[in-house]
């Protein structure tokens, strides 16, 4: 007999597992979901984005809506291709794939007054435009620096001397849509592969669906101006349980050092002298963290290192009369960050030099395109309009014209009649008249044609590499550019080494293999065997096979971490002017239970070490090293005044994510018709999931027979 209970069991148990089954199915599905969104879009990894900054009175830069902009692509390769975008397509919203060469203020400007334009990406022009190319001001940095009404007025706002001609300005302008940088070729040109399969228009008509379209993700959530989102920041922090900020402060570190250690927590002697050397840490460009900086800021990084590697190599180095400061300014670029906050706090005792103990100020500008190999001497008439300033000025170029002697520099002199170039020197001046030259490649006008852009490359300076050498090759190819810097900085050394007091500078000369070891590891690529045997084992994931990029980056909530190219600077620096000391690891990381009696005056890296023979290991040893890190964080914060007129208050915007992407896209009327079949399958799906549910019990429920069963 069969057990009817039974059967009634497990024909009731069907519709569970029909249901189960239905739910593995749907889990399946979500699980294989990332594929599906893979056969629909394809990413564009190799991008840099225009993103949003913020001062005391305005915003500048980039953004998108929240969700991004979509448009179809339209590739403008010539001005005549700008009328289909602007006016005659027929297809909008566009996004304009623009070549390299037609990306300019006036054609950002057209594109921002349509409203037929969602976004823009912009490809890397090879070779960089010849007639220049510099999205900067033409008065950089104008209003921050030391004329004004209170000094040399006349000469405020580049008034005579407009420094940077090329400059549209364009990096300070305020863009309501994305804008981004293509840097990979390969991705460029699947894109225009996608448009010219998709896109083209025929005899001036609209291309047929589906066509290819570009999606920009790059919401800001920063607005207004810094004291807007400072404003909504300190809301954030005072009221939210998770708070979470709108933008960061820009910041980062300066790094100086001396010739004869200075006790980091006590203060200079009033008599004890100090000549400063200085120059600059950071360069932007219009898009975020893309910053090469060649000329405008390595050049002038390379010279001061190799300076300070000949000085330090002087045997009678620790006992001249004056010390030396070699200092590496961050943040300059907006609105002397750096200079500004070592200027403040020497003032307000923060810092062990004080104003009246600098002597005298050499500062490095742009001096790697040198014509005719001359550099030029500027100088502030304002300040030498003082007797005693001007007598050290007048024996400061005399000292410069000496040691120029032996040398492959030209010197000539600025009329006094002529303003300072801008200069982190301006914001010493500010506070106090001291004697002091800034010496750059460029009479009046820059030489540099790509000041501030994505094209101040090592190719730019005449930094050329043959085809065909190993990275070990290149590491150690003296190039051009490496021969004119260590040139000017056996100058620099020379100069520095007799306004110090040094009389005999016969021996005193930069190395040209240092200077090219530094040029190939800060313009080419990072990750060389050098930087790898001179940085700290945890700095190690920083280098890379590409060149550092210049751009100062904000600081996260108040926790400011120096950038990589801050910390290449410090590895060399301690490598060139430091010594190996017999230290444990333990003891190098923590200098207070060493039993040098002497660690206040000085920093300790323990650093990887070269490869051992026929080895993957390395040796790691201790270096103890002069260098030290400043906070460059304009005072404007630490005050908490975001409207500020005399210091930096620049801000970065925050953002969730940023990323690019280009897919197929349907007709208007293919979407109308698709929503609508599915608003129709969804209304049948409803009511025949209504009927079959109220029909439940008859459709899966076991018929069962009442009766007995003969056998």
């Amino acid at each position: 007999m069969v057990n009817m209970a039974a059967a009634g069991e497990k024909g009731g148990s069907w519709p569970r597992w029909r249901s189960l089954g239905v739910s593995v199915i749907l889990l399946a599905a979500l699980c294989r979901g990332g594929s599906v969104e893979r056969k629909i879009y394809i990413s564009l990894n190799s991008t840099a984005p225009c993103v949003r900054l913020l001062n005391a009175t305005h915003q500048i830069g980039c953004q998108s809506s929240r969700n991004g902009d979509t448009g179809v692509i339209h590739v403008v390769e010539r001005e005549e291709d700008l009328t289909w975008v602007l006016e005659t397509g027929q297809t909008p919203p566009y996004m304009v794939l623009l070549e390299g060469n037609l990306f300019t203020k006036d054609t950002l400007l057209k594109f921002k007054e349509s409203l037929r334009i969602s976004g823009i990406a912009v490809t890397y022009s090879k070779p960089p435009p010849p007639e220049g190319f510099s999205l900067d001001l033409p008065c950089p940095n104008d209003g921050f620096g030391v004329y004004g009404d209170d000094h040399g007025a006349q000469y405020s706002h580049c008034n005579g001397t407009l420094w940077n001609p090329l400059g549209s300005g364009m990096s300070y302008e305020d863009f309501q849509f994305p804008v981004f940088l293509l840097q990979d070729e390969n991705e460029t040109e699947v894109i225009k592969q996608c448009y010219r399969e998709h896109n083209i228009p025929v005899n001036d008509t609209a291309p047929k669906y589906p066509l290819c379209a570009m999606q920009l993700i790059s919401p800001m959530h920063a607005v207004t101006s810094t004291v807007t989102c400072m404003r909504r920041n300190s809301i954030q922090m005072s009221f939210s349980i998770n708070p979470e900020a709108v933008c960061d402060y820009l910041a980062g570190f300066n790094v100086w050092s001396t010739v004869k250690p200075v006790n980091n927590s006590g203060v200079l002697a009033p008599e004890d002298q100090v000549v400063v050397s200085a120059s600059r840490l950071d360069g932007r460009s219009f898009f975020w963290n893309l910053a090469p900086a060649a000329e405008s800021t390595v050049s002038s990084l390379v010279t001061q290192l190799a300076a300070a590697e000949a000085i330090h190599k002087m045997a009678d180095a620790q006992s001249l009369p004056r010390n030396i400061m070699f200092v590496f300014f961050q943040g300059e670029v907006f609105d002397y960050i750096g200079s500004s906050r070592m200027v403040y706090d020497m003032e307000k005792g923060k810092f062990p030099i004080r104003l009246n103990n600098i002597h005298s100020f050499v500062e490095l500008s742009q001096v790697a395109l040198r014509s005719n190999s001359s550099l030029w001497m500027h100088t502030d008439p304002v300040s030498r309009s003082n007797d005693s300033v001007n007598t050290e000025v007048e024996r400061m170029i005399e000292v410069l014209k000496s040691s120029s002697k032996g040398t492959n520099v030209t010197l000539q002199e600025i009329d006094q009649s002529q303003a300072l170039p801008p200069a982190s020197f301006q914001r010493f001046l500010r506070a106090r008249n001291i004697p002091g030259v800034v010496l750059t490649d460029h009479r009046a006008a820059y030489q540099n044609k790509y000041y501030n852009s994505m094209y101040d490359t090592a190719a730019s300076i005449n930094a050329h590499y043959p085809s065909g050498l190993s990275k070990e090759e290149a590491l150690n190819y003296v190039t051009e550019a490496a021969q004119s810097l260590s040139e000017a900085a056996t100058l620099l050394a020379k100069t520095l080494y007799q306004l110090a007091g040094g009389n005999d500078t016969a021996e005193v000369r930069a190395d040209v293999e240092s200077v090219t070891r530094m040029l190939y590891g800060f313009l080419v690529m990072s990750n060389n065997s050098w930087f790898q045997s001179i940085i700290r084992s945890d700095w190690k994931g920083l280098l890379e096979d590409k060149p550092p990029q210049y751009y100062v980056t904000a600081a996260m909530v108040n926790k400011v971490t120096p950038n990589p190219p801050t910390s290449f600077l410090i590895s060399v620096l301690a490598n060139l002017t430091g010594q190996v000391v017999n230290y444990t690891k333990e003891e190098c990381q923590s200098p207070d239970k060493g039993a040098d009696p002497q660690r206040e005056f000085y920093e300790y890296l323990w650093v990887q070490g070269p490869l051992d023979a026929n080895s993957t290991t390395r040796t790691p040893f201790c270096v103890r090293s002069t260098h030290r890190s400043h906070l460059a964080q304009s005072p404007a914060f630490e005050l908490n005044e975001w409207d500020s007129t005399e210091y930096s208050t620049w801000t970065e915007s925050r953002w969730k994510e940023i990323r690019a992407r280009i897919f197929l896209v349907s007709s208007h009327e293919l979407e109308v018709i698709t929503l609508v079949v599915g608003i129709v399958v969804l209304l049948v799906s409803l009511g025949a999931t209504y009927f079959i549910n109220s029909k439940a019990d008859i459709l899966f429920t076991s018929a069962q027979d009442s009766g007995s069963v003969a056998y």
